[in-house]
């Protein structure tokens, strides 16, 4: 298992993609906070394009390596391998990789510029979106065998979590504005990942009149402190339940 996961991190590292999205997040991290001469500004700009950029790239990066895998995958299959280390071999080589691309682009910036509580937790919203992004793209990829397909599902995913979402959420307050919708709210924030990380640093921002809908009213109900444990276990949960889809299906699934 170490081996896969060291073979699949030094595969993924030496790619050109990753050292470009590595080089781009560390370019704008630097531009932004030296643009900005107040460090929460350049937080709170930087915040907006970790929300959009690392989903993204982690959930298409990894459908795109997964597939390019597959012969490798069925060959290691055919060695006297548990499928259920092989399976988490590959989601922890992605995982850390993309996680440390991520942590040397913006977290250096961060750590140098803004090397407060709200940089620390953009830089772990960061890694534990990457680790949610990667675990979704391997369930895509074990659903569907075609990978004109599974990249498809994949971009289609991004864009419910990043924009389709808010808006459903606008709509349903539009149409139900004359009801109390804080609890429903507070529910369907849980079933967006991406949302529950935008909570979490603004809870620490303490800027709730800049927050979006949902996670406004999250603040409104849980409180700063209740509210970043409830939320960080949610995203906690992201991770797990997806990669447990796709280890099932994996073991299940005829190579």
């Amino acid at each position: 298992m170490g081996k896969i996961i060291k073979y699949v991190m030094l595969d993924i590292l030496r790619n050109r993609i990753v050292l470009a999205y590595m080089i781009f997040l560390a370019l704008l991290g630097f531009s932004l906070f030296n643009i900005n001469d107040n460090p929460s500004k350049g937080l709170l700009s930087l915040m907006n394009v970790v929300l959009i950029i690392v989903p993204l790239v982690s959930i298409i990066f990894a459908s795109i390596y997964m597939y390019n895998s597959a012969e490798f995958i069925e060959l290691l299959v055919s060695q006297p391998l548990k499928r259920i280390n092989l399976w988490m071999s590959f989601f922890i080589g992605l995982s850390l990789s993309l996680g440390l691309a991520f942590f040397i682009g913006c977290g250096i910036p961060v750590l140098l510029f803004a090397a407060n509580a709200t940089g620390i937790m953009i830089i772990g919203v960061g890694i534990l979106l990457s680790m949610i992004f990667t675990a979704i793209a391997l369930l895509a990829t074990v659903v569907t065998r075609d990978k004109a397909k599974g990249i498809g599902v994949s971009i289609l995913i991004w864009l419910y979590f990043t924009l389709i979402f808010d808006g459903i959420i606008l709509f349903l307050l539009f149409q139900f504005m004359d009801y109390p919708l804080e609890k429903a709210m507070i529910g369907f924030s849980i079933l967006n990942p991406v949302d529950l990380s935008r909570v979490l640093i603004l809870l620490k921002m303490d800027i709730s009149a800049m927050m979006g809908v949902t996670s406004a009213v999250f603040n409104d109900v849980f409180g700063s402190s209740i509210g970043m444990m409830v939320a960080l276990f949610i995203l906690l949960l992201w991770v797990f339940f997806p990669l447990w889809l796709s280890l099932r299906k994996f073991n299940r699934k005829d190579l």
